[in-house]
């Protein structure tokens, strides 16, 4: 199994915590949002240890920061923006995959609308990309900004994105005689409370009379070409490096010393079987 941790810093320098992570759980891809320090510092600190094998990948979309285990010749950039960076994995005997690492706009500063119609741009972008490597086993992992349940990943002409794996295998839907290829997205299951899990991986609190409190802003969904390889009860929102936790006492993110979005670990079955 290869194993993917992803992380929106909000620009604070946990490159100390982000090492630790990815020691404990044997990170094999390290995908990171709004990283503060330079990949310099973030390489020294991973290759610290026993295991002196991780390398950057570089990319133009400084959003986006990506490290990995494996040479960099196998995991080949084919698009980057400002908020955007495809990759394709071509491990020796393993299953090809693009990587569609994402940061999209915050609710902060974007309307629901403005939102779901990147959502159309972002998939566009994808069917793009997977037009140009010739295969759909890809994988989208980001800080989307939006939950599941919103516009831009349940519409059709959006990320289509669905919580069913059946629903999902039939491969796409049609609309008015349009085709459009859905994504499986297995973080509905994450949603409220469960033991040993945080009810979402972001918390907002505002004065309004709709609020969701916890959300699921960050997310990996698949295509279902690589669905039965993505084992959705091994995706885990982490909570604590090592020995320290990364809420506070009310079971809040600590965005003092850490960031306000949890980190999200999952991984996906590469290997061929021949």
């Amino acid at each position: 199994m290869t194993k993917f941790l992803y992380w929106n810093t909000n620009r604070k320098p946990l490159t100390s915590a982000i090492a630790t992570l990815v020691r404990a759980h044997e990170v094999d891809i390290l995908i990171l949002s709004e990283y503060a320090s330079s990949p310099a510092s973030m390489l020294q600190a991973l290759n610290s240890g026993a295991r002196a094998d991780f390398q950057f990948a570089f990319d133009l979309c400084e959003r986006i920061r990506i490290f990995t285990r494996f040479s960099s010749s196998f995991i080949r950039a084919t698009y980057d923006d400002d908020r955007v960076s495809v990759r394709h994995l071509t491990l020796p005997a393993q299953r090809q995959v693009l990587i569609v690492a994402v940061h999209l706009p915050s609710k902060r500063f974007w309307s629901e609308d403005s939102q779901a119609f990147e959502c159309t741009e972002l998939s566009r972008t994808v069917i793009e990309q997977e037009e140009k490597v010739g295969h759909r086993n890809t994988v989208l992992v980001g800080d989307l900004n939006m939950n599941p349940f919103e516009k831009g990943l349940v519409s059709a002409n959006g990320l289509n994105a669905v919580s069913s794996r059946q629903v999902a295998s039939r491969g796409s839907r049609h609309v008015l005689s349009r085709q459009y290829p859905f994504f499986f997205n297995p973080m509905w299951a994450h949603f409220g409370d469960r033991r040993g899990h945080p009810p979402g991986s972001y918390y907002y609190d505002r004065a309004e009379l709709v609020n969701h409190y916890w959300n699921v802003f960050e997310q990996v969904m698949v295509r279902p070409d690589v669905m039965e390889r993505c084992d959705g009860e091994e995706i885990k929102i982490l909570t604590t490096p090592g020995d320290v936790s990364l809420l506070r006492n009310d079971g809040t993110p600590n965005s003092k010393d850490f960031s306000d979005h949890l980190p999200l670990l999952f991984e996906i079955g590469l290997k061929e079987e021949f």
